[in-house]
C-alpha cells in the first residue's frame, strides 16, 4: 500500500493506493489515527484502493472514532463500486461521510 499526504488549504488529504487488507492495514493505521488528532479536517481518498477487508474497515473506523472524539471531520472519497458495496453491506456507509471524489469531499468541508 502506498500512502501520500498533502495539504489543500486547511484540509489534510490522505491518498491511499493498493489493497487495504490485513497485510497493509498497519500502514494506514500508522498514519490515520495520529493525523486526525492534529488535523481538524481530513479527506481520505480511496480512489486507488480496489479492495478493503475487515482489517481495513477497522483502521478506518479507528480514524473516524478518533476524529469524532476531537470534534474533527473525516470524509472518505472515491470509493470504487466494489469497495462501496463492502461499506454498504457492513453498515459503514452510515458511519462515514462519503463523497464521489476529492473535489466534492473538499467542498463538503468548506
Amino acid at each position: 500500500m502506498k500512502i501520500d499526504e498533502q495539504t489543500r488549504g486547511d484540509v489534510l488529504l490522505i491518498s491511499a493506493s493498493g489493497r487495504l487488507d490485513s497485510g497493509s492495514a498497519g500502514e494506514l493505521e500508522a498514519v490515520l489515527p495520529p493525523r486526525v488528532q492534529t488535523n481538524a479536517k481530513i479527506v481520505v481518498s480511496l480512489a486507488d484502493v480496489p479492495y478493503v477487508s475487515s482489517a481495513g474497515l477497522r483502521v478506518l473506523l479507528m480514524g473516524a472514532k478518533a476524529a469524532r472524539a476531537k470534534g474533527h471531520k473525516l470524509v472518505l472519497s472515491g470509493l470504487s463500486e466494489s469497495v462501496r458495496e463492502v461499506f454498504d453491506i457492513s453498515g459503514f456507509s452510515a458511519i462515514f461521510s462519503i463523497e464521489p471524489d476529492v473535489d466534492a469531499a473538499l467542498a463538503s468541508l468548506a
